[in-house]
Parts: C-alpha cells; structure tokens; sequence
C-alpha cells in the first residue's frame, strides 16, 4: 500500500500526527483492519506471480515435445497450483478475520461478514490525459498539472478510505468524478492507452482494462464493502448501534444490488451478477439478525404474545440465513465464495431456528390458559404461529389441554435440540470457525439454556411419544431492504472545468482548432447576434458585417475575447464584454462544430490474468446518412501494444501546430452537480 500523494492547498483534509491527507482517508492508521488490508495486497501480489508462473508452465507443457521435459513441467505444474491453493486458503483466511472488524466493545454475539477492499495498482494519468488535451481540446496540457495531480490524489485517497460515512463520501465523490472524466478524455470510438487493475477480492486474481468501467464498477464494489465494515463495527450493545448496523447493511445491499444491475458483464469474479446476488442475499440477512438483535436487546419478557412475537422474527432470521446458504452452495458461486462464509450461514440457519422452537416451546409449557384471558387472541396467534398444526390438535383445545401442552412444547424443546446440535456440528467441521471463540460460546450457551429446560421436563417415554414439532411461519414487524446509493447527496467539482462546458466541450464532440477573428464595433453594432447559454453562439451573421469579414460564422462557439475566457460567460455576460471595448479592435477566437461522424463499433478488451479474454461490442449510434455512405474510409483500430509509438507521432505533429493561445483570465470554480446521468447508455456494456 503506498503513502497517498500530499494534497495541494483548498482542499479537505484530516491531520494525523504533522501529516495532512484528504478527509475521508489516513493510509498512515496503524489499525487491525489497515493491518489485514496491508496483507491482502501482499497476497494479491504473490497469487499473481503464481498464475503468471502457472500459466507459462501450462504453455510450455503445450508445446514441449521432450518426454523428460514434459514430466519435469507437470512436477513444476503440480508444486505451483499447491502454492497457488495455500495462498488462496491465506486469502479465505482474511476474509474470514471478522473479529478485527468487529465492534470494540466486549459483546456476547455471533460476529458479523465484512467484505474486503478490493486493491489496485497506480495509474498515472498525466502524460495521456495532456496528450489528449493537445490533441482534442487545442490546448496546452501543462496548464492542467494542477488538475491533473488533483484526480491522481483523489484516486490515491480511494485506496484507504476511513471506516466512517466521510470515507464513503470520499468513495462517493470519485465516482462521481471519473463520469466527468469519462465524458472529457473517453470517446467510445479509442482507447487512450491507460491500463486500470484491479484485484478480485475473493480470489486475489488480478483484472485488467483499458476504459473506466472497471474503475467505476471496483469503486462502487469498495463502498458498498466500506459499509459493511461500517455496519460491522456499530456497537451492538445499543439501540442506536443496532440501527446503525441495519442502515449499513442495507445501504451495502443496495450499492452492491446497483453494481449488479448496472455492470452485467463484469469480468471480476466478485463483481459477477451470481456473486453479487449471494452478496446482497448476505448483507440484508445481517440486517435482519441485526433487527433481531434490536428487539431481544431490552429483554425477552416471558410473556405469551412477546414470545409469539420473537419466535416468529428468530424462524425469518433462520428462514433469511438458509435461503443465503442454498445460494452460496449453487455453481459458479460455490468454487469462488470463501468455505468459511457458507458454513456460517449455516450455522446461523441452525442456530435461529433453534431459537425460534425454545421459544415457542417456553410460551406453551410455561402459560397455561387462565379465566378471563382472550382465549381468541391466543387462539389466533397460535394458529398463526404454524403452517399447519399436528394432527388430531386443534389451537384452542391446546391452550385449555396442560397435558398437550406440555407435550407439544417439548416435541418443540427436541426440535430445537436438534438444531443446535447441528450448528455446533457444522461449525466444528469448518477450521475458521472453531478459530472464532465468542461464536462457539454463544453456540454453547443456547444449546445448554435448551438442554436444561428439556430435561426439567423429560420424561422416560418421550422418545417413543415425542412427535415431530410442526414448522414455525416466519414473520417480522421490519423487513431488511435495500437503501439504494444516493449520489445526488453528494456534490462535486469538475476538476476539467477550465475546459468548458461538458455539453459542447467533450470527448465525443469535434470542433475546429480556435480561430481568431479580428473586427470592430460600427456605430454600436457588432453585425451578429448571440444565442445559447454557455457556451454563447454566434447568431444571424450580417454577410457584410466586420465579423463576417473576418471569418466568423453562424453557429461558431465564442471561446474567447482579447485573452478573456468566454467559454462559461452567458449571453449577457459576453454582450457587456464586447460593448465595453467601444469602438476599438476585438480580437475574438472561435470554434466552429463539426458533424459528428460514424465509427467502427469499437471491441473493448479485458486483459485478465488467469481468466479468458473476453471481448464485447460496445454499440454506437449510426447516422441514416452515415449508413448510406458505402465510400467512406474506416480507419484501422490500432492496437493497444502499439498505441504508444501512434501516440509519440501524434503529439510531435499536435505540438508543431498548437495554436496561439491568449492568456485566460483566472476561472472561478463552481460547484457542480453532474450534469450528466451517473452512467453513460454504455456503462453497463463489456
């Protein structure tokens, strides 16, 4: 993990010690989890090294024709997919460490599932990005250093965002920056030649490509993650905690459920709809536990209808954990998601069910049917409380009968015994597990609590008599959703702003270089009108008009005026300019738009190690008239290994006619909200 860049001044930051960083991050926290994170990098680099090892041992078995030599390879093969599967086991191992990420304070509960930040590699931005502002936008790419060095400190800051909701907002707002930086420096027709990598955080398998959707989606993954660490450290001792627990965990859910509706084809094993699903299936069964958690927190009081009510919220935690198990065991999802992750799930489903029968069996042996009490209102929560009742019982002759009451209630003690033997069960056979001491003490006491009052009321013929309890019908007063990402919360500044407006000035829109057009004011009339917003346009052109003369057109952008930077000024603002010169020479530069032209539906390429490549049509709009011209040239697609030389000639042959540029007045930076939908039409395109 490297040490994220010093910010430059104006921006927010948090101190640590005599350091300044970013608010939201401080990659300098000797915490437990930056600990765990630390590792997790270190890992990803070792399974890389392995694969890289496997695959070139693979390769040479492929061609090698030598008997010895093909026997020496699959020795070497074999050494190397057993170094490979101990890693991977290393990695399961921290993404199973849920005690690091656990609230502080002591508790006497079955920990919760955080998710793991996925790692990346640096990128640096700032030779591609003032090529392309050479090249494109006509201007010179040193004056955007600042600029430049801001996004690379944003993205550093993203790779240790503190557990808080000012990390997520810090998550939030790169998001939201690179959709500005999409529009400004992506067009769909090329790549630029950056490489994002990210690494899978379940497999520790690297990914790489050449656009921002990678990017996008590995940030929207990481903040859903943040929130469940989040979620995971809310002190569950308290009400507020156990609210703030439900409203991470489904604020996880939704931005993991938004990831999976919005990137479909993602070739990251973690970020693979199957995946995500079990993921958010997860997240919204922790938040239902933690809704549990929040009822039983002041107290069961042993009480008929309270405990109608618990048992049936306990059998929805059992029923949630048990749909979430069913998930983690179906193909793909089983060869990727960790054991340890399946097993508890499990040993949840167990363990709440079992809950679900002790308490149900306590409102039955322990109430009995009085005068005066609503016999319909208890006659009607326990038919409720089953799906059907057992044979030859009906709900009302059960309240009034003791005898079949106290046998019912302990088929249900049984039942529950029965449970927690096979929670126990399942948690002994899974190493991480028994590793976990507060979980195997919470497994312990339920059971022996269940144990001493079925043995308070066992009898020698309970085996032969003891019928199988009837199922419990799952029911709560608050079921967990999803909260879904808002983004509009969250307010951003184009860092590219200087640029001009994003509806004119982008990467997918063509002008002319800017123009000079040198003329004067005749008895205060310019000879053209101005329409638009910003930026302002030139209207009704006068053919015999100074301008005119000069080489202005109807529809030109006004950029500039005698150095002044026009390209955000409105329709008045640009008329006071220009009037207040009087009668002297205005030298104003301009940019004519050009028609957009059709392009080759472009491949986009995932590079990822160990995986196949994979490559999908990303479609673009075709004019009528542009399907119709069958003589028009396509240019070839270069390829990425040689864009680099493509690149050096281009900008040898930019810089020779880079224009003359004025020197533009200071830009005052305003707060933006995106003009733009968060993700393009082809964000959700592989």
């Amino acid at each position: 993990m490297t040490d994220a860049l010093l910010p430059a001044a104006g921006r927010p930051l948090e101190k640590e010690g005599e350091d300044y960083f970013r608010k939201g991050c401080n990659p300098l926290a000797q915490t437990g989890r930056s600990k765990l994170q630390n590792q997790r990098a270190a890992l990803n680099q070792q399974i890389l090294k392995a694969v890289r090892m496997r695959t070139g041992a693979e390769n040479l078995l492929r061609v090698a024709t030598n008997q010895k030599v093909r026997e020496q390879v699959r020795l070497e093969l074999s050494f190397v997919n057993s170094d490979l599967q101990m890693l991977k086991e290393e990695l399961e191992g921290l993404n199973i460490s849920v005690g690091v990420y656990q609230s502080t304070e002591e508790a006497f509960t079955i920990p919760l599932i955080p998710l793991g930040l996925k790692e990346t590699k640096d990128v640096d931005f700032s030779v591609v990005l003032k090529d392309f502002i050479l090249e494109h936008y006509s201007e010179d790419g040193c004056l955007y250093e600042d600029e430049i060095a801001d996004l690379m400190d944003l993205r550093q800051a993203c790779r240790t965002p503190s557990r808080n909701e000012a990390g997520v907002e810090l998550l939030m707002s790169y998001f939201l920056q690179l959709g500005f930086v999409e529009s400004r420096f992506f067009p769909p027709t090329c790549h630029l030649g950056l490489l994002f990598t990210w690494y899978d955080s379940l497999t520790g398998v690297p990914v790489s490509q050449q656009n921002l959707l990678l990017e996008k989606a590995s940030i929207l993954f990481n903040i859903g993650a943040l929130y469940t660490q989040i979620g995971t450290r809310c002190n569950r001792q308290t009400q507020a905690g156990l609210e703030s627990a439900v409203d991470a965990f489904q604020r996880a859910a939704g931005v993991l459920n938004y990831l999976k509706e919005t990137f479909t084809h993602t070739p990251s094993y973690d970020m693979s709809p199957a995946m995500l699903s079990v993921l958010v299936r997860m997240m919204l069964a922790q938040a239902q536990e933690s809704l549990f958690e929040k009822i039983s927190l002041p107290g069961i009081r042993n009480e008929f209808f309270m405990l109608v009510k618990v048992a049936q919220e306990a059998a929805k935690v059992g029923e949630v954990y048990r749909q979430l198990h069913v998930a983690t065991s179906q193909a793909p999802v089983k060869e990727n998601i960790p054991y340890s992750w399946a097993s508890l799930a499990c040993v949840k489903a167990h363990h709440y069910t079992a809950l679900a029968h002790y308490f149900t069996a306590t409102l039955l042996i322990d109430h009995q049917l009085k005068r005066g009490a609503d016999e319909d209102h208890q006659e009607k929560c326990l038919s409720q409380l089953y799906d059907h009742m057992p044979e030859g019982l009906t709900p009302l002759a059960t309240l009034k009968n003791d005898q079949q009451r106290q046998q019912l209630g302990k088929c249900h003690l049984y039942k529950a015994l029965t449970h927690h033997e096979e929670a126990t069960r399942e948690a002994s056979l899974c190493k991480k597990l028994r590793d976990i001491q507060v979980l195997q003490e919470v497994l312990s006491a339920a059971h022996q609590r269940t144990r001493l009052k079925y043995t308070q009321h066992q009898e020698d013929d309970d085996l032969l008599n003891l019928t199988d309890a009837p199922n419990i019908v799952s029911k709560t007063e608050q079921e967990a959703e999803m909260i879904l990402p808002q983004f509009s919360k969250v307010t951003v500044t184009d860092f590219f702003q200087k640029l001009g407006p994003l509806s004119v000035f982008s990467a997918n829109k063509r002008w002319t270089p800017p123009r000079s057009v040198h003329f004067t004011v005749e008895e205060g009339d310019l000879g053209f009108t101005l329409r638009g917003n910003t930026p302002v346009q030139v209207h009704f052109l006068a053919p015999s008009c100074s301008a005119a003369l000069a080489g202005a057109k109807e529809g030109d952008y006004i950029v500039s005026i005698r150095g002044v930077d026009c390209k955000w000024l409105t329709v008045s603002e640009v008329m006071k300019l220009l009037k207040s010169f009087g009668g002297e020479e205005i030298e104003m530069k301009v940019v004519s738009p050009l028609d957009s032209t059709s392009s080759m539906h472009n491949k986009c390429a995932t590079y990822s190690v160990g995986m196949q490549k994979t490559y999908s049509m990303i479609c673009l709009a075709i004019d009528d008239d542009d399907k119709t011209d069958k003589t028009k040239k396509i240019s070839k697609k270069l390829s990425f290994l040689s864009w680099g030389t493509n690149k050096n000639r281009r900008k040898s042959a930019s810089t020779m006619c880079l224009p003359a540029v004025g020197v533009s007045r200071p830009h005052v930076k305003r707060k933006l909200h995106a003009p733009f939908s968060v993700l393009s039409s082809e964000s959700s395109l592989y």
